[in-house]
């Protein structure tokens, strides 16, 4: 099993396949998009599922495929299947939705866990508004598939003033009859300039106090083990509401996660500026134990919490865009 220098085990891997998104989302990247990474620059599948092979080989039972946008990555759905032949390990993505509709019957197939399907608006005059894309009714077609093939479904959306605060109170509306999580996220300054030392405005009180505005009879629920929300439930609502304290980093303390950027640098925390390049260490003809042992050095020196870790970077500010480093 693999242990970090704070006695939290580590049993989950966020791994981005792609830097690549065919949304702008004006709060994970500029307008004019990214520098994406140089094909020969990213992991191959093939060292992706060494990777993960090594990783579960550690204890790891818990893989998100993230991005940039997973499904625009060619040969993606042989890659899952691959994966998936590894007993007992769950499968989750997360998606923009774009281009997934056609692919949820063999994702159901595949045994995939859950979706989190990232939507920040109800509204599709917002929705380009915030993704400088016209894509609402893919997204939304996307969401009907996922609910009628019964998978596992959250919607994420992050909470920005001026942009979709008005898009809150029907998102939780959606969890009156649908089985569904609805998930808010405090905005970070992963996108591409950073926050300036400014505070935004939108933190997780203050959305739990307008959500009850409307819904005062809100209730605290158990959070599952190692979650990073704070989960809620209205009575008598079929799905549950969660909001993600991302830039307050309350879950740090329970955090059992590492992540894979599409280069293959190893991120032992979100706000960290990477630890160790894998793929450069695979490439350089790394046995499976080397690159095994590098990574449980990695845990061995890694920052208490998000706070910590922003501050080791030092001179290096966190504005990276999100799709460069998969969430």
């Amino acid at each position: 099993m693999l242990y970090d220098n704070h006695g939290r085990i580590i049993n989950y891997m966020r791994l981005a396949v792609t830097d690549r998104c065919n949304l702008r989302c004006f709060y994970c990247m500029p307008e004019e998009g990214i520098q994406y990474v140089q094909r020969q620059e990213l992991l191959t599948y093939e060292e992706m599922e060494r990777i993960v092979t090594l990783g579960y080989q550690l204890g790891i039972r818990k893989v998100r495929i993230t991005g940039g946008e997973p499904f625009l990555r060619k040969g993606i759905m042989d890659f899952l299947e691959r994966i998936s032949q590894l007993p007992e390990l769950a499968i989750h993505v997360t998606t923009n939705g774009t281009l997934t509709y056609d692919l949820v019957p063999k994702l159901k197939n595949l045994g995939i866990k859950s979706i989190n399907l990232s939507l920040d608006s109800l509204d599709e005059k917002r929705f380009y508004e915030i993704t400088r894309r016209d894509s609402f009714k893919k997204v939304m077609q996307t969401f009907e598939q996922l609910l009628a093939y019964e998978i596992p479904t959250k919607l994420n959306a992050v909470v920005m003033a001026g942009k979709n605060i008005d898009d809150i109170l029907p998102m939780v509306a959606l969890t009156k009859e649908l089985p569904i999580g609805v998930r808010f996220i405090e905005e970070m300054p992963f996108n591409g300039k950073g926050s300036n030392g400014e505070a935004f405005e939108w933190d997780y009180r203050k959305i739990l106090d307008h959500i009850k505005t409307q819904y005062p009879s809100i209730a605290k629920i158990k959070d599952p083990k190692y979650s990073t929300s704070l989960n809620y439930q209205i009575p008598d609502h079929k799905g549950t509401v969660g909001i993600i304290a991302a830039y307050s980093r309350l879950f740090c303390g329970s955090c059992n996660r590492i992540r894979l950027t599409p280069q293959g640098v190893l991120k032992t925390c979100l706000y960290d500026n990477g630890v160790f390049n894998i793929r450069d260490l695979i490439r350089a003809g790394a046995s499976n134990e080397q690159v095994q042992e590098a990574l449980q050095e990695a845990l061995a020196h890694r920052a208490k919490d998000g706070h910590e870790a922003e501050r080791k970077r030092k001179n290096n500010p966190v504005q990276e865009s999100m799709a460069t480093i998969g969430g």
